[in-house]
């Protein structure tokens, strides 16, 4: 009994030091998603079937003009909603796999950003082509974790992904697969929201491609909620805006809220990489392999970004 006690709090110390341990966006994002989840599981076998189908058609998101007009909530609401186990499943472990580098690289405000507004274009993009396919009440995140995918693969195209009984595929070419795959299918009943998916990953191409040209979602957020305390941002090296703080186009340091202008570039670390280019990416991806992405120092990751750009 002791030994079974010492077992279950390895364990238990483990799962919080694991959770405790993802960047914090993501962490709430995924929590919020699997309680619901299992708050919706609990009421439909306890017989609580009605009030599960009242939320999900108060909640979900109806793509028809007046309703979005009229009760605005529901390009958010839907992303919590999820209709099965496999459903928040898969939605949940491609966000856990690709979100986490994705935030760590741009930082919780930007990735918020990219996150609800891929979430929100892949439900406004459906809401637009409604009179093309059929338009029934949408639940589920798979609009936002679209874009974060194209996040990631825009971010780390090289890095290799493992799927079960296939070779490891680059990241880029198997986004651009599944994305393939719901344009293939685009018009088949198959009560899958394929234009929401591609939607997302439109949205998430869009501003991330943004964030390169020098947007930074952080620094409006910030001033977003100074407005709100009444009050203007101070001693904030984001609210400065000095040339110095720029980044280059493409760079993942925090730019300013508007595009850089002129010749103006930093220069990072990784960019003064010359001939050893590509051994150095095959080092760290033969690290990946072994060792997982998490195996990285901080060092290796804005390095393995850097590469991943130019090649």
């Amino acid at each position: 009994m002791a030994a079974m006690s010492m077992y279950d709090d390895s364990f238990g110390s483990a799962l919080k030091r694991g959770y405790l341990g993802m960047p914090v966006a993501l962490r709430r994002i995924l929590l919020l998603n699997v309680v619901i989840f299992l708050v919706q599981s609990l009421l439909m076998a306890f017989g609580g079937g009605a009030i599960v189908n009242a939320v999900i058609a108060t909640f979900g998101f109806m793509p028809e003009w007046s309703t979005s007009l009229m009760q605005p909530w529901r390009l958010v609401s839907y992303m919590f909603l999820h209709g099965s186990v496999l459903h928040v499943a898969f939605n949940m472990l491609w966000l856990w796999w690709m979100g986490r580098p994705v935030e760590q690289q741009l930082g919780s405000r930007n990735f918020l950003v990219i996150y609800f507004g891929s979430g929100i274009g892949g439900a406004l993009i459906n809401l637009v082509f409604s009179p093309f396919f059929s338009a029934t009440i949408t639940i589920g995140a798979s609009g936002a974790v679209f874009g974060m995918m194209v996040a990631f693969a825009m971010l780390f195209p090289r890095i290799p992904i493992m799927l079960l009984f296939l070779p490891p595929i680059e990241a880029r070419f198997l986004v651009a697969g599944l994305i393939a795959i719901d344009l293939l299918f685009i018009s088949s009943a198959d009560n899958v929201a394929r234009i929401v998916h591609l939607g997302g990953a439109l949205w998430g191409y869009v501003l991330l491609k943004m964030y390169f040209q020098g947007y930074n979602y952080d620094l409006w957020i910030e001033q977003i909620k100074q407005r709100f305390r009444s009050r203007s941002p101070r001693g904030s090296s984001a609210s400065t805006g000095s040339a110095k703080s720029r980044p280059a186009s493409g760079s993942m340091g925090r730019g300013p809220g508007r595009p850089v202008k002129g010749n103006m570039r930093a220069v990072t670390d990784a960019e003064i990489v010359e001939e050893n280019n590509q051994g150095e990416l095959d080092r760290i991806l033969d690290k990946i392999s072994k060792s997982g992405y998490e195996g990285l120092t901080d060092k290796e990751k804005r390095l393995l970004f850097e590469l991943s750009k130019k090649n």
